[in-house]
């Protein structure tokens, strides 16, 4: 909590004026030669909310010293007490957070975001506020206090009258950084992920073209590629024409249309092309928020015919209007629905502070932008991937999109790439994923990582796609994902870190451990631990079932070791006990312990406990339901004297490793039901 104390702002204004004053605790005022601050705290909804205002007098004709562009407001939070441990979610560029395992206010780094505070016997989450025009963020306080920054990214402004800080507490952090994003979310006037709709192309694996081809994307290229998936029947059901498609001049956009010698005739005979040969039902372009990266090209035709609803700003872009933008974007996708385009990727969303610098407040523009993209994105039924957009202001400017890019790319060639592509995905899901259907982004198939990443998708709960590039794609690796028919098994929400490890560094030691649940039969929920070990040593772990929050409860739980073939027993708070070699990974599927037998559904599939559609017991007897026919395996101290799939016994063919029961049947989306007799 907030301690009852003074508290300290500095007042940065134009021409190198700097005002530090101390604001009474008493009061929440200070006012003196011109200038009023008020520093307040208020409480709703189980939350505390800061907020200030500020007024500095004006003379009417003569030069004032208000306030400066950069950074023109700081003030020092005093707490009640020190938190044990804190985790600092901090931009370690404009588009992205990562995590910062800090011992005081004092190490935390710019640009933090969110922080997570673990006290004796509870957590709490501390927001910086997003407000009407300026956004907060915490900086390097002091033993005692918080210190957060101001910005609009405008200078000049002698008022302000917003919000500060969230401040959320919990029993466990799960519940405080929850209860402060039901607040921000009601607030800010946007939904939270249960609320959000998941386009049904992003339930099915796709590929993009990015890693394949960078910026040197084709028509040929494409052609080529579509052409492979279906010779080695990759479920493939979308495409991402992605960067290297658009019709731009020095990194300006001129044109609606594609790229004349990248494809010649557009877009829409290829792709029809494309689906009649094969099962690829969804095709996707990329693109900046600004049009391209730079904006729109001055007195281009483009200029002239979106005229009224471009923005010129201080800095000489051209870009959408956070006012009239939404025409903008529905011309663009018209045309693009006409080239039989079906949803869009768009990237660089937090760039709004460089965009509107100096000339719209960053929160005023960030919302405008936003709402602007959703509101045209209708031709698209709303089918947008945000993508480079994790600034706070981007975040809680979205007032319905599903899917949001979880972390920085996926590079093939960066070194200890992976280590730390799941660091920034499995932190910032803490957060980020109360929002949003959370994009860990796409990977290859071939590559040193590939089954580490495959897996971690499979956990992600999150879109599945890759970007192999011609020739390349492993099918082997990217089977466990998906059904038949390349729908993706996925789970129910984010992947997180395990409240034990949310605040130490799995870099330096220890194993990083992500849970995720998802269902199980007609009503239950089943779950997994998947276990990194990011360092370059043998490490030890240990987990219990009750470290998965939303498990179905049960007093004992069945776990299956995927990758070693092994199953145990546990009870809900007792741990299991073991260990990972340098840069060793580990997935355990962990499902209530049943009377009979519990069915682990499909065994080639990460998830494969999700295919289980319904169990019905009776009389010694078990039927299940499986989605779809393959490896399907079940886990019972007792052994079964007969095994029907369908109408066939296939009891003989039975395989039996302690209490795993196993049988091999034909891989196909025909559902299969299993009769397991006792």
């Amino acid at each position: 909590m907030t301690a009852k104390k003074n508290r300290r702002c500095q007042i940065y204004c134009q021409k190198d004026k700097n005002i530090s004053v101390e604001i009474s605790a008493d009061t929440g005022i200070y006012e003196n030669e011109g200038i009023r601050i008020e520093v307040k705290e208020n409480s709703a909804d189980g939350c505390q909310y800061g907020e200030i205002r500020l007024n500095m007098k004006n003379e009417s004709c003569r030069e004032n010293y208000n306030l400066r562009m950069e950074k023109p407001i700081r003030v020092y939070i005093p707490m009640e007490e020190h938190p044990e441990k804190i985790t600092a979610m901090y931009l370690f560029n404009e588009w992205w957070t990562r995590p910062a395992f800090v011992n005081g206010f004092q190490d935390i780094p710019d640009f933090t975001q969110a922080a997570f505070f673990k006290y004796k016997d509870w957590f709490a989450c501390f927001v910086p506020m997003v407000g009407r025009e300026f956004k907060s963020y915490m900086v390097s306080g002091t033993e005692t206090e918080i210190c957060l920054e101001m910005t609009a990214y405008l200078g000049g402004q002698k008022e302000i009258d917003e919000p500060l800080y969230l401040l959320a507490e919990g029993s466990t952090l799960a519940e405080a950084v929850h209860k402060a994003f039901v607040w921000l979310a009601e607030y800010k006037e946007i939904r939270l992920r249960e609320k959000r709709r998941i386009p049904e192309m992003f339930q099915f694996l796709g590929w993009c073209s990015w890693d394949a081809f960078y910026r040197e994307v084709s028509e040929e290229k494409i052609r080529h590629k579509a052409e492979e998936l279906m010779e080695k029947n990759v479920p493939v059901k979308w495409m991402i024409i992605d960067d290297g498609w658009l019709s731009v001049q020095d990194e300006l956009l001129y044109d609606f249309a594609p790229d004349k010698e990248k494809f010649p005739n557009g877009f829409k005979s290829m792709i029809r092309d494309i689906k009649a040969k094969g099962d690829i039902k969804w095709f996707g372009v990329w693109h900046a928020l600004g049009g391209y990266w730079g904006g729109i090209l001055k007195e281009s035709n483009l200029d002239v015919k979106e005229y009224p609803y471009l923005y010129r700003t201080v800095n000489g872009k051209i870009i959408p209007s956070p006012q009239t933008g939404e025409r903008f974007y529905r011309d663009w996708y018209q045309e693009l629905r006409q080239e039989e385009i079906d949803f869009v990727k768009v990237d660089g969303q937090s760039a709004v502070p460089y965009y509107f610098e100096n000339s719209l407040p960053v929160s005023e523009a960030a919302r405008g932008m936003n709402q602007a993209l959703e509101s045209g994105a209708s031709y698209m039924d709303g089918a947008i991937i945000n993508c480079m957009g994790m600034a706070m202001e981007s975040i809680l400017a979205r007032p319905t999109s599903a899917i949001s890019r979880n972390s920085d790319d996926f590079v093939p060639d960066k070194e200890n790439g992976f280590a730390e592509h799941l660091l920034q995905n499995a932190y910032n899901a803490v957060y980020h994923n109360e929002l949003y259907c959370c994009d860990w982004d796409m990977f290859w198939t071939e590559h040193e990582d590939c089954v580490k990443h495959s897996l971690l998708r499979a956990v992600s709960g999150g879109p599945v796609y890759f970007s192999d590039r011609i020739g390349k794609t492993n099918p082997e690796v990217l089977k466990p994902l998906v059904y038949e028919d390349g729908r993706i098994l996925m789970m129910d929400r984010a992947a997180k870190p395990t409240e034990d490890c949310v605040f130490l560094n799995p870099m330096e030691g220890g194993v990083l451990k992500l849970h995720n649940v998802a269902s199980w039969g007609q009503s239950g929920k089943g779950g997994g631990i998947a276990a990194y070990n990011l360092t370059g040593q043998r490490q030890s772990y240990n987990f219990k079932p009750a470290d998965i929050p939303d498990i179905e409860m049960s007093d004992a739980y069945w776990v299956y070791d995927f990758f070693g073939k092994k199953v145990f027993v546990l009870n809900r708070n007792e741990s299991h006990e073991g260990a990972l070699e340098a840069d060793g990974f580990a997935w355990f599927v962990i499902l209530p312990k049943k009377k009979t037998g519990s069915c682990l559904g499909l065994l080639n599939k990460y998830a494969g406990f999700m295919a289980v559609e319904s169990i019905q017991e009776n009389d010694g007897a078990q039927t299940i339901v499986v989605r779809e026919s393959g490896l399907v395996g079940w886990i019972s101290e007792r052994e079964p004297v007969k095994v029907i799939a369908g109408t066939t016994d296939v009891t003989k063919e039975v395989q039996k490793e302690g209490n795993l029961y196993s049988v091999p049947l034909p891989e196909s989306s025909s559902k299969t039901v299993l009769a397991i007799v006792w």
